[in-house]
């Protein structure tokens, strides 16, 4: 006889709580609706209808992965972020509740930008899933967006998730370490940046550490050179009324504003994460300093 639903669903929670998953409730919740293409309220309603043998396997197989500390979303492929289903890959960090913030901030000067000129180029440096860029373009129709990343797969994710999201039309790639391959300047700068400390990597819980790639955490012995990189090129590459926005860690703030400040930027708006931690800043030029370059 089939096994119902519910209790495949107190099965996986009872496993990933042996495991030591704090989370196992709600991990065993996502997994699940993941792999059955329902939302957690389908779940909940028809947690008496049977599942085949087959799925059953295959949602034992999920769950024994997320066992072994493998983040739910990994197992699944994709993500929801910001309302766009993002695809994820070896070399794309997974997008986080925290990295709405940036796209909070930054829409209501794309759509000022949009206004007064009526399109808005937008340049997401370290592109990885198109997270930020993709979210940007999907809420304003008239702004266009290049993505850059050292990364070949991280700029085919980003191609393939604006493709599947309909926005492949205002989107292109470029491979590019920050700066160094872009021309031209752009209304709108973003970027979430590797920010951790090279020492805090090795710290990171397992979820992070050895699935998340390298790359898009490591921010150097203070985790502030990929600041530095874009503060020193940004002036060149920033329209006269453009903005840069930033995804920052929790204790960061002060440090970047003091970078921008000292290439000719002062800080316009910031924002704290859900958790009340700073994660986003927003940088426009300094007249007083561009009128004294």
């Amino acid at each position: 006889m089939a096994e119902t639903l519910d209790h495949l669903l107190a099965e996986s929670r009872d496993r990933l709580k042996a495991a030591g998953i704090e989370t196992a409730a709600v991990d065993a919740r996502h997994l699940i609706s993941g792999l059955l293409g329902l939302s957690l309220a389908a779940i909940m309603a028809r947690g008496g209808e049977a599942v085949d043998d087959a799925l059953a396997a295959r949602i034992r197989a999920a769950v024994e992965r997320r066992a072994a500390r493998e983040p739910v979303y990994r197992i699944l492929g994709e993500r929801e972020f910001y309302g766009l289903t993002l695809k994820l890959s070896k070399d794309t960090l997974e997008p986080r509740p925290d990295t709405e913030t940036l796209v909070d901030c930054m829409i209501p000067h794309v759509r000022r930008i949009v206004a007064n000129k009526g399109t808005c180029r937008i340049i997401d440096l370290g592109i990885g899933t198109g997270a930020i860029c993709l979210a940007l373009l999907d809420k304003v129709l008239e702004a266009r967006g290049l993505g850059t990343d050292i990364s070949e797969d991280a700029l085919a994710t980003a191609r393939e998730n604006a493709e599947r999201n309909g926005l492949a039309g205002r989107f292109q790639t470029l491979r590019s370490s920050w700066f160094e391959e872009v021309e031209g300047r752009f209304d709108v700068i973003v970027s979430n940046p590797p920010y951790i400390q090279s020492k805090v990597v090795e710290e990171l819980e397992p979820e992070v550490k050895f699935h998340d790639p390298a790359a898009a955490l490591d921010g150097g012995d203070d985790g502030l050179n990929a600041y530095r990189a874009i503060a020193l090129h940004a002036d060149r590459h920033l329209e006269a009324d453009g903005v840069i926005g930033l995804e920052i860690g929790f204790d960061q703030k002060q440090a970047v504003t003091a970078l921008f400040a000292a290439q000719g930027f002062r800080l316009r708006d910031s924002a704290k994460d859900l958790g009340g931690n700073d994660r986003a800043l927003v940088f426009k030029r300094d007249r007083e300093c561009s009128s004294n370059r």
